[in-house]
């Protein structure tokens, strides 16, 4: 079906009931000003002929064909649109988070990242919350805020956090059981480094505040007879 249009068209010979117009046909002859055109043209309506297309280049026929189908890849036209923060969550804000290794643990919100993840720590010192990325929907904003104007967190980006990907070599069987015995990966000292430039800086504003330090370190839990829906965080 067609699109509606969004004005509707007026015609120039107004309908006075159902089939019959208001004006007649030669009337509407004059006035939408036919007999100026043809005159213009010696008596005939001009008539544009069609333009000729350009001969198609003929395909030649592949001499080899596949011997299973082979599927194209359907191109996809959709384009990523920026991950919207929620009105509570802004830089300084508490948050407690609801899922993975650190499950209840409250952390500081820093900033959120290109790929939509929130950038957020315990600090590592307080609570054991290194610096991480977190997905909004698993994180509770509390009315909490510390102030992190003194903290510098523009060299951290999702490429920080990515993992370094290793080849992995061919072992032999000497090799193969004795496994258990190779060292785990150490986290590079540069990292370690970042946190703690930006603990120092956190940990200042953090202990300027009574009692926000003891309120970090506290893992947050339900006990019987707390109502989720009713709390205030």
């Amino acid at each position: 079906m067609a699109a509606k249009r969004k004005t509707p068209v007026k015609t120039r010979n107004p309908d006075l009931i159902r089939g019959v117009g208001k004006y007649s046909r030669s009337q509407m002859y004059h006035k939408r000003g036919l007999w100026a055109i043809k005159a213009k043209n010696g008596g005939v309506f001009p008539r544009h002929e069609p333009k000729s297309k350009a001969p198609a280049a003929a395909e030649k026929a592949p001499k080899f064909y596949p011997a299973d189908d082979v599927k194209k890849p359907l191109l996809n036209k959709r384009k990523p649109k920026p991950t919207k923060l929620r009105a509570s969550i802004t830089p300084g804000t508490v948050l407690i988070l609801l899922a993975g290794r650190f499950m209840g643990k409250r952390v500081v919100f820093l900033k959120q990242l290109a790929s939509g993840l929130l950038l957020v720590t315990g600090p590592y010192k307080i609570n054991g919350v290194p610096l991480r990325r977190v997905n909004q929907s698993y994180a509770i904003a509390t009315s909490t805020k510390v102030d992190i104007s003194g903290v510098n967190v523009e060299k951290f980006d999702d490429k920080y956090f990515a993992k370094e990907v290793e080849k992995k070599k061919k072992k032999s069987e000497g090799e193969f059981f004795e496994a258990e015995k190779e060292d785990k990966k150490k986290l590079p000292e540069e990292k370690k480094e970042d946190q703690k430039a930006v603990d120092s800086s956190l940990i200042k504003s953090i202990e300027g505040v009574p009692d926000l330090k003891a309120y970090l370190a506290a893992r947050f839990s339900l006990k019987s007879g707390m109502k989720p829906h009713e709390l205030v965080f």
